[in-house]
Parts: C-alpha cells; sequence; structure tokens
C-alpha cells in the first residue's frame, strides 16, 4: 500500500529576479512524498503563481485529493488531475522515483553516470542596461555560447544596443543569441520590432507577443524574418485538439516546453509529435522548479537527444535550493556522482 503525503516548500532568490510580470524574490513549490516498503518517492509540483494554468484557489485541495486517492495508480490519477499539469507532472515524478534504484536517477543514462553533458543557454535576466551587461560578461566568461536575454522591460533601443554590442565582439557562430520577449509587444509594432532584431543575426525569439492571438501570431510567424518560439502559448492547453489548433494555427518555428506548465513528460512528449508532425523544432526549459524539478527535466530531456541548447540553467538562483550532484561548467548541465543529494524539507 503506498502511503502519499505533499508539502509545501519556499525558495528564496539570492538576488531579486527581474521578468515581465514584475520581480521575484520567492517561489512556491510544493513537493508530493510516496512512500512503500520502506521507499521513498519524491516529486515536485512545480506550481508558478501568475503563469501556471492550475494556479488556482483549490490547488492545495487538490494535492490532498491526490494523495487520499493514491491507490488510483498513475494512470488514473493523471486524468483525474488534467487540469493540473504541474500536479501531473510531480506524480510522474513521484512514481518513477519510488520506483527507481536510486531515487533521484528517473531516468538512467550516460548523463546520470556522469559521462555526458546537456549543452544549455545562460540565461540574461531584465534589469537596467549596466546590470544586464555584467550578466552578460559573466555568462561569456563562463564559457556559455548560447544567451538567452529577456527583453521587454527596458528601452526597446537600449536592448538593441545591448544585443549590437555584444554581436560587435561575438559573431553567431561564436555565440548563439536567443531573445525571450515575454508577451511585450503588441501585434501592431510586432513586425518592425522583430525585423530590427533579425538584423542582430539572432537564433530566435520567444512569445514577440500575448498568448492567446492565434491568427496574429500566425501572421507574424508567416512573415517574421526572425524565428519565433512559442511559451505561454502551449499554457493551458490540456486536449489534443486544442494542442493542435495551436500548432497548425500558427505554425511556429520552434516550441519550447516547461514540463511543469504543460503536463510533465507525458504533455511535454505530446507537444513534441505535434511539432515533429508540423517540422517545427522544440527545446525544453526548466519553469524555476528546485533541483528535485530540475533534475527530472534534465534526465528526461536528455534521452530525447536535442541537438539544442536546452533552457535548464536556473538551478543557482536561489539560496535554499537543496544540496545535488547538479552542476552548470561550460555552457552544459552536468551531472557529478562525486556530489551527494541533500534534500530535506524541514
Amino acid at each position: 500500500m503506498i502511503k502519499a503525503t505533499y508539502k509545501k516548500y519556499i525558495l528564496n532568490f539570492k538576488n531579486p529576479s527581474g521578468t515581465s510580470r514584475g520581480i521575484l524574490r520567492t517561489k512556491e513549490t510544493w513537493f508530493i512524498i510516496l512512500e512503500k516498503d520502506g521507499k521513498t518517492g519524491i516529486g515536485e509540483t512545480g506550481l508558478f503563481r501568475g503563469l501556471s494554468a492550475d494556479d488556482a484557489p483549490n490547488y492545495e485541495e487538490k494535492l490532498k485529493w491526490v494523495c487520499k486517492n493514491i491507490h488510483l495508480g498513475l494512470e488514473k490519477l493523471l486524468l483525474e488531475v488534467i487540469n493540473f499539469p504541474s500536479i501531473q507532472f510531480g506524480l510522474e515524478q513521484a512514481f518513477l522515483s519510488l520506483k527507481a534504484i536510486d531515487k533521484f536517477e528517473l531516468f538512467p543514462s550516460e548523463f546520470t553516470k556522469g559521462k555526458q553533458a546537456i549543452p544549455i543557454n545562460g540565461l540574461v535576466w531584465m534589469g537596467n542596461k549596466a546590470f544586464m551587461k555584467t550578466q552578460i560578461q559573466e555568462k561569456l566568461k563562463t564559457g556559455f555560447s548560447c544567451i538567452k536575454m529577456k527583453i521587454g522591460a527596458i528601452n526597446f533601443n537600449e536592448e538593441i544596443n545591448l544585443l549590437k554590442s555584444i554581436r560587435s565582439e561575438f559573431s553567431a557562430n561564436e555565440v548563439e543569441l536567443r531573445v525571450d520577449a515575454n508577451g511585450a509587444f503588441t501585434p501592431k509594432e510586432a513586425l518592425a520590432k522583430l525585423e530590427r532584431l533579425s538584423k542582430l543575426n539572432l537564433h530566435s525569439i520567444e512569445q514577440p507577443i500575448k498568448q492567446g492571438q492565434l491568427q496574429e501570431m500566425g501572421l507574424l510567424c508567416e512573415k517574421s524574418p526572425l524565428p519565433i518560439a512559442l511559451d505561454e502559448e502551449l499554457i493551458g492547453m490540456f486536449s489534443l485538439e486544442e494542442k493542435k489548433k495551436v500548432i497548425e494555427t500558427i505554425n511556429p518555428q520552434y516550441i519550447i516546453l516547461k514540463p511543469s506548465l504543460i503536463g510533465g513528460f507525458s504533455g511535454s512528449k505530446e507537444w513534441i509529435q505535434l511539432a515533429e508532425e508540423n517540422n517545427s523544432g522544440w527545446w525544453i526549459t526548466s519553469a524555476l522548479e528546485s533541483n528535485i524539478g530540475l533534475n527530472a527535466i534534465a534526465q528526461f530531456t536528455f534521452t530525447l537527444n536535442s541537438n539544442l541548447p536546452q533552457g535548464l540553467g536556473t538551478g543557482s538562483l536561489f539560496t535554499n535550493n537543496f544540496k545535488s550532484p547538479l552542476t552548470v561548467k561550460n555552457g552544459t548541465l552536468q551531472y557529478h556522482n562525486s556530489k551527494n543529494w541533500h534534500f530535506s524539507l524541514v
């Protein structure tokens, strides 16, 4: 008989982190803990307030219900919490963790053996020009060859100048630049801004306009000289029909998968299949989970054999993250078996 409990945990940012949704100082997350025959399974349900489709008043009630009804088994539970993608993700992890020989090794591979690494992008947070420039220099110095910069918070001309300053020193062959607008542009101004950005040899732009404007986004993807990646657009799409409609109407160059926000491993696989059928590229990104969720996402990502840099470098943002073998080195995420896990919710 499986016993299930859940627990809330507040992650504290080392530095307040700027996004288009304001400054983040803390990040609330939850864990599902399973126990059976002396073994433990852990899953993080990475709720993201203000962004997750399951940011609902009855979130904790749903977790309570899941723990009470854990005897239903994973398959049935996933259907019961279809509108709670972060809980789906936590359940998938917890059941895999309970079955595993080592509860933190969900997908054994050359990555978890410490023999291969995952290339990742270096994330530059929004802030004033000097702060963003410092972050860019730091990322380049520590060996990143792919940088993702959040834009849309300061003056657009200043952001263009920042990108120009990188391009004046590093060609597109040396440093791949991605930008993330988090829906900051209006449909009216977006194309003109994309044209200016495209002159800087960028890899892509994430979510130039707010989600939910399928026709406008479809038109942008058709006309844009810069490849567009959908991010928030995938959130809150629960049925295969809805997902198909998004992909076929917009016809994006790329989609970005955040397992906590789109129904975990099974939700991600569904989107990947649709993207590949549509000849759209994809990569995977964490969404400010602790090292428990990040570890699950990284191990899953490695099994998919993508050759693009992934967005998995957020583990070092918090002062009270759990100690883990995950290490960022030379622009890659690595699993160092010599380092031990330390997971405690006390």
